[in-house]
């Protein structure tokens, strides 16, 4: 699913913006809560650390994202203590794909790691859920507070970040010993300390328009076409179209693309959804009169493009590590997966004193991202620079394969990273076996004290 991941109240009940005092302290400071980072907060809060998430916006606002929440995503909120019963919420039973006239639906699979459906939920208060439930469970939170940089020390050692709260406004220090990044496809804060991005990786690209639809609000199935072309070129579409039902009367409607191979050309997203919409069947009502916002895009790095996602007390989650999946385009599952991992790693490496020992555990941050995911997202990149930025997602949803549920059910489960750890069936045991015969690079020894 194309979706971007990023951007408590502590004892203080701090839900509105900082008072602007300077050198608030904490034991870790997060910088955004979009879902990576409000993951972690509730993480690191729960373990007892001392933790402040701080946020450029305030709460509810606009997000670029296609709204669609695989199973490993619902997962995370589960593991979160989100009550996903709650209104507001809306259950898929799985996708359906369209491809040269075809199209075949394939439900969740039965898992034992896993729920068997996914949710839509609006980014608009999604994020605003997630930061609530920090600051409920003890973190704190400070809203329209827009970090400009790390701070570091004279050994280059990260011990906080300095910051904004809005122009004319004097810096402001917060300070804490190490913190997560999780301020989005800008990695402003992964920059100041000179974290670039892998130019050698592409940057793919999202837009979406909220339509009125009661045909299609309530649809079971997350829609996805693959057989799109660029108007202008008439070169297949190296991403693909999606149509999801958000249950409050309207759907998400979006394209998600890879630059055209041929010289990194960007693909103009706008042109391609007006040639898509008039495809669509009449009955669905999507057109000008009855769009519900206006057409908006962002950037989905991907493909863990910027490394090593830690240095010197600073830990990259989501869309600044570029965390998206280079097979779908999901990236709040991956966005919160990661954020779990750095909160444990980050509450036992404060278990030890500052100074080496402190630095090995915290190396294993990298290390564990590697052992989870550096299989599939290379398999991913190469996929993306030899197919999908070529011919878009056509050649896998070749008529054969439509025509096997067979072969659909293990493609589906490639592209949404949705298997089993150990394998639970065949096609598990299946993808398993095809990722470890990825070679991936050695990775630097963890230095020991």
């Amino acid at each position: 699913m194309i979706t971007k991941s990023d951007e408590g109240g502590g004892s203080d009940g701090g839900r509105g913006a900082s008072d602007g005092v300077g050198d608030e302290q904490a034991q870790v400071i997060v910088v955004g809560a979009g879902p990576a980072g409000s993951a972690a907060a509730v993480h690191l809060a729960r373990a007892g650390v001392d933790v402040l998430l701080l946020e450029k916006s305030g709460f509810p606002r606009e997000k670029v994202c296609g709204d669609g929440l695989t199973p490993r995503a619902v997962h995370q909120l589960v593991r979160l203590g989100i009550d996903i019963d709650a209104p507001g919420w809306m259950r898929n039973k799985g996708m359906r794909w369209v491809c040269g006239g075809h199209r075949a639906e394939l439900d969740w699979p039965r898992l034992g790691a896993f729920p068997d459906f996914g949710l839509t939920r609006s980014r608009h208060d999604f994020d605003d859920l997630l930061a609530t439930h920090a600051s409920a469970t003890g973190a704190r939170l400070r809203t329209n507070v827009k970090v400009t940089g790390p701070l570091t020390d004279r050994a280059g050692q990260v011990i906080g970040v300095t910051a904004s709260h809005g122009p004319g406004a004097e810096p402001v220090r917060y300070l804490a010993p190490l913190v997560v990044a999780a301020d989005g496809a800008s990695a402003r804060t992964a920059l100041g300390l000179g974290l670039e991005r892998d130019a050698k990786r592409p940057v793919a690209a999202a837009a979406r328009r909220y339509y009125r639809s009661a045909a299609r609000t309530h649809d079971p199935y997350l829609e996805l076409w693959a057989d799109l072309r660029c108007p202008r070129t008439g070169l297949d579409l190296p991403g693909y179209g999606w149509v999801f039902p958000m249950g409050d009367g309207r759907v998400n409607v979006g394209l998600g693309a890879l630059p055209q191979q041929r010289r990194r050309r960007p693909v103009d997203l706008r042109a391609a959804l007006e040639h898509w919409l008039p495809r669509l069947p009449e009955e669905w009502d999507l057109n000008e009169g009855s769009a519900d916002s206006p057409l908006r895009s962002a950037p989905l790095p991907m493909g863990l493009n910027r490394r090593p996602q830690y240095r010197r007390g600073l830990l990259l989650v989501g869309d600044s590590a570029g965390m998206v999946s280079p097979w779908s385009g999901e990236g709040i599952a991956q966005a919160m997966e990661a954020a779990e991992v750095a909160a444990e790693i980050i509450a036992l490496a404060l278990a030890r004193p500052a100074g080496p020992r402190r630095e090995h555990a915290l190396h294993h941050y990298p290390a564990e991202i590697q052992r989870r995911w550096a299989r599939y997202y290379r398999l991913g990149n190469v996929a993306g620079d030899l197919v999908f930025s070529r011919f878009g997602y056509r050649p896998l949803l070749h008529p054969r394969v439509m025509a096997s549920p067979h072969l659909l059910r293990v493609l589906a489960r490639l592209l949404t990273h949705v298997s089993d750890e150990p394998a639970q069936d065949t096609i598990d045991a299946v993808l398993h076996t095809l990722l470890r015969l990825v070679p991936v690079p050695r990775r630097q020894p963890v230095r020991r004290s």
